[in-house]
């Protein structure tokens, strides 16, 4: 009987060393808490509210039921979405910004407090409809196209002024998509279509300007040709015809001659070929 109750206080002990141990180790993983790389945390404490200071990377202690972490990723992280806005002149513009944004690590605590930790979801998309409405109404809808980079200088420099006010960081912005309303992309291809007929009417034009100044130089000249023509013929007079019409007649008969169907009767042969040798 001494015995088991010898062993009973024994298995007791060890259960209740057991019991220590198991709850000493779950204190100790529920008091210790680990920041990864890229990440900060910032600690919520029941009795004096969110924490001032930002914990950085490695495993940190915490008093249980006490503190809580909440877990920011600080790295740089894209963001893409879309806006319709008028221009200047009245046309309705789709736009779509990308930007690259983190948190002001050293302002964590604020932002946590005011905005939660989807502080990039809550605040950007506002805040780039709102810069590229202003920006594109100080443009025509046509100058969007030929002073682009001014465009995107001016939101760029907007958004990352208005970024800082909530603590976030904008490390590039960028307009990645530019488009017009139907009937205003119908005006360009019709003005399009103008220039170019206008263009052709203006080679037509000068292609025809072209011609009647060939055919101007190509009479005068033909002009001036007769004209020393008659000027020679007046000054050698009937000779330099006459000369014209032997060497035609030197030409023709050199023609002749080199076709074999063709006889060359001397003068005078005429008449006895005439004759008829019965009478």
């Amino acid at each position: 009987m001494g015995g088991n109750q010898a062993a009973m206080s024994f298995l007791g002990n060890i259960a209740k060393v057991a019991f220590s141990f198991g709850l000493g180790g779950s204190l100790l993983s529920s008091s210790l808490y680990t920041v990864d790389g890229g990440q900060r945390a910032v600690i919520f404490d029941r009795i004096r509210g969110v924490l001032g200071e930002t914990v950085g990377e490695g495993t940190h202690f915490l008093i249980p039921g006490l503190q809580k972490p909440f877990i920011f990723d600080i790295r740089t992280r894209p963001h893409t979405f879309s806006s319709v806005s008028g221009t200047k002149d009245l046309q309705m513009v789709h736009l779509t910004l990308r930007v690259l944004s983190r948190p002001n690590v050293e302002n964590l605590p604020w932002l946590f407090v005011n905005l939660g930790t989807e502080y990039d979801e809550k605040v950007l998309p506002s805040i780039g409809n709102e810069i590229l409405k202003a920006v594109v109404a100080q443009f025509n809808a046509d100058q969007l196209l030929t002073e682009r980079p001014q465009v995107s200088a001016m939101a760029r420099e907007s958004l990352i002024k208005r970024a800082s006010e909530f603590n976030i960081v904008l490390d590039d912005v960028a307009i990645t998509h530019l488009s017009y309303g139907a009937e205003f992309s119908k005006a360009v291809e019709q003005k399009q279509v103008a220039q170019q007929e206008a263009e052709r009417s203006k080679f037509v034009v000068a292609k025809a300007e072209q011609e009647r100044r060939a055919a101007i130089i190509r009479a005068e000249g033909e002009s001036e040709s007769a004209k020393l023509i008659s000027d020679a013929t007046s000054a050698a007079g009937m000779g330099l015809i006459e000369l014209r019409k032997i060497e035609a007649s030197r030409e023709i008969a050199a023609t002749l001659a080199k076709s074999p169907n063709v006889a060359y009767v001397p003068p005078g042969m005429n008449m006895l070929l005439g004759m008829n040798p019965g009478r």
